[in-house]
């Protein structure tokens, strides 16, 4: 298991809390980065961002975009109109904050919403 997925994995049942970034709770973007970190990322993280919309364009700033996902790889997803959502693919499925569920999850298989694009750590 990659140091990523073990990472998300280990922040399955943290409690959501929007623009959360610790034990005290996580959104998508807390866990990513949770993730992230985990595999020896030290960048920047985005903070105040809107439910819906943004530039998620950081992604092709720090991480390499691929057609398939593959553990370890951040996905980014239509959640809804205008809304976007981000997870970790493991073996089994993909880690996400769920804000319906009011914490962060582990579902089997891939995600339900259109897939928008898969990045990956270098190296």
């Amino acid at each position: 298991m990659s140091a990523v997925v073990a990472a998300a994995v280990a922040a399955v049942g943290t409690r959501f809390r929007l623009h959360g970034r610790g034990a005290d709770g996580l959104d998508c973007v807390g866990l990513v980065a949770l993730a992230l970190r985990g595999g020896g990322y030290l960048g920047e993280v985005p903070s105040g961002y809107a439910l819906r919309g943004g530039d998620w364009g950081l992604l092709d700033r720090v991480l390499v975009r691929v057609a398939d996902a593959e553990a370890g790889d951040v996905l980014l997803m239509a959640a809804g109109p205008g809304q976007v959502h981000l997870g970790i693919r493991t073996a089994v499925g993909f880690v996400h904050a769920d804000a319906g569920l009011r914490r962060v999850v582990e579902r089997p298989g891939m995600p339900p919403w259109p897939l928008i694009g898969v990045w990956r750590m270098e190296g």
